[in-house]
């Protein structure tokens, strides 16, 4: 008799696992997520009919519609901007170094209202404002091209007489006109003579 009172009488142990068991099927039971996928598992595993297709297939098509049309008015719009910020470095390019050629143009109006006769003093204002534009041109990255002495380069000089001379032949013998670069491009040659080979 004891022995089956002691088979009947579940242990603590047995107790707690029999109550986990149940609140955890409740649980799953009353949680609609764990429904809805169940639902969903029991749809997809189910052949879709071929007018479910057609709406699943026309509904993809518009998605991909919508995010066409949006990538589309990006580019047009960051196409737009780099036009207009083009436009704006073309319009304001020459900003800097006109802004740099003014202390010159200064000088300029204040020589022409002087009207002293001293040469020396009119010398002087000229060599001034001489040493100005050459530095504004500096700043713009317009350098000087004076190749006196150097071998000659017909990409940098132009070459419009070769004379006798007791340099080196094809070098620089004189320079009739400076030329000038811009960013290592040559903006206007040198006009030079060349000595010719003896």
């Amino acid at each position: 008799m004891s022995q089956d009172k002691n088979q009947e009488t579940p242990t603590p142990k047995q107790e707690n696992t029999h109550e986990f068991n149940e609140l955890n099927q409740a649980a799953q039971e009353s949680d609609p997520s764990k429904l809805a996928e169940d639902h969903a598992s029991e749809q997809s595993s189910a052949p879709m009919t071929p007018e479910e297709t057609i709406l699943a297939l026309e509904a993809q098509i518009k998605e991909f519609q919508d995010q066409f049309l949006r990538a589309k008015a990006e580019v047009e719009n960051a196409r737009r901007r780099s036009m207009e910020d083009v436009a704006k470095a073309h319009k304001f390019a020459i900003e800097g170094f006109a802004e740099n050629l003014l202390p010159v143009l200064d000088s300029l109006n204040a020589a022409l209202t002087d009207s002293g006769a001293d040469s020396a003093k009119m010398k002087e204002g000229i060599e001034l404002t001489l040493k100005q534009l050459v530095s504004a041109l500096e700043k713009g990255r317009v350098l000087e091209i004076n190749p006196v002495g150097e071998k000659f380069d017909p990409h940098r000089h132009q070459a419009i007489a070769m004379v006798p001379h007791e340099q080196e032949a094809n070098t620089v013998v004189t320079v009739l006109q400076k030329g000038y670069l811009i960013a290592d491009r040559v903006l206007r040659p040198a006009l030079v003579t060349v000595s010719q080979p003896k």
